[in-house]
């Protein structure tokens, strides 16, 4: 995959969050001439700017609901990575216009800003929650898609390249379950399971930021990237993390929680029959149709039939122990574990 042109300007929305914290630090690593940090927090920049300490990274104290604050902070950028949204389910769940007001119209600003400033390439991140959705974060996600996939329609001549990447779950991201239940065993506790049954897809920040690098040089207006993924159950990521934390495999069952499914799908099967596979990801293109269909009477598209959806329940699954290998890949597994082990020595 081509990375991120050295000397080139990126704004990253959401920049203080996981997402935004990880592609920066790869983004630092390419050479970037410029990064600008876009949140609403001024002390989690402030944290960020102690302790990277780097005069390439500009923060910007902003709000994606305000056009006007991204219009300043998106002038002379080359690219825009959106990961500035509302994504915690069950909070979407009792506040659905706060994420109306964020991840659609928020989104819509990004983009309307970024085309007015003649930016390269908009990247927005997507989840598995927008596909199917049924609640109320993955329904903002899903219209955030059709804002993105609405201006390469409407704007054929426009130079901003507007395109989107979904994912599944990303392992140890604020707010996951994964840092939730090291919490809990640290503390002594059971970890809380919703359903030990449901399936979930895991990938890790690295594998995330390396598909946005892809999409900002070689995405087409409209296109979707979706990172294929493995899955697993919840109850199996539970008993994995007992293991590694050595305590009993005890599960603390709470019940689904307020929008929860039992599965995730990542791809359509509908958006399969006219997806580019390059092994590691599906794109996703645009249906640049108008509202004349006579050429679709005329002439058909793919068959969908012999197709399945790609979701967490037919995706290639892991057990407890490629579980537990796969965590012990995650940096922030590690250094838990180191500082356990330390402590136990002490």
């Amino acid at each position: 995959m081509t990375p991120v042109p050295a000397g080139r300007r990126v704004l990253i929305t959401g920049g203080t969050g996981s997402f935004g914290q990880t592609m920066l630090r790869r983004l630092l690593e390419l050479d970037v001439g410029e990064v600008r940090v876009f949140s609403r927090d001024e002390a989690k920049q402030d944290a960020m700017r102690g302790r990277i300490g780097d005069p390439r990274v500009r923060y910007h104290v902003g709000d994606v609901r305000d056009y006007d604050s991204v219009l300043e902070a998106s002038r002379d950028v080359d690219f825009v990575f959106h990961a500035a949204a509302l994504k915690q389910v069950p909070s979407c769940e009792f506040f659905p216009l706060e994420a109306i007001r964020t991840n659609v119209l928020g989104s819509h600003n990004v983009v309307a800003a970024a085309d007015r400033n003649g930016v390269g390439s908009v990247v927005l991140l997507s989840t598995d929650k927008a596909v199917y959705p049924v609640n109320a974060m993955g329904m903002s996600k899903a219209l955030m898609e059709k804002v993105a996939q609405a201006h390469a329609r409407n704007n054929p001549r426009s130079r901003t390249t507007v395109s989107c990447v979904r994912y599944g779950n990303v392992m140890y991201s604020r707010g996951s379950v994964i840092p939730l239940f090291v919490s809990q065993l640290k503390a002594g506790r059971a970890p809380t399971v919703t359903d030990p049954t449901m399936t979930r897809f895991l990938m890790s920040l690295d594998d995330s930021v390396s598909l946005v690098e892809h999409a900002f040089t070689h995405a087409r207006p409209g296109d979707i990237f979706i990172r294929k993924g493995v899955a697993c159950t919840v109850g199996d990521l539970a008993a994995a993390l007992c293991q590694l934390f050595d305590a009993p495999p005890k599960l603390d069952l709470i019940g689904v929680r307020h929008g929860e499914k039992l599965s995730e799908t990542l791809a359509t099967r509908e958006e399969l029959a006219k997806a580019d596979d390059f092994g590691d990801f599906f794109r996703v293109p645009v249906d640049v149709r108008d509202l004349n269909y006579s050429l679709y009477v005329s002439q058909g598209e793919p068959g969908i039939a012999g197709l399945q959806d790609f979701n967490s329940t037919n995706a290639p699954r892991l057990g407890v122990p490629e579980i537990v290998a796969l965590l012990t890949t995650l940096p922030e597994i590690r250094a838990e574990l180191a500082a356990r082990d330390l402590l136990s020595v002490s």
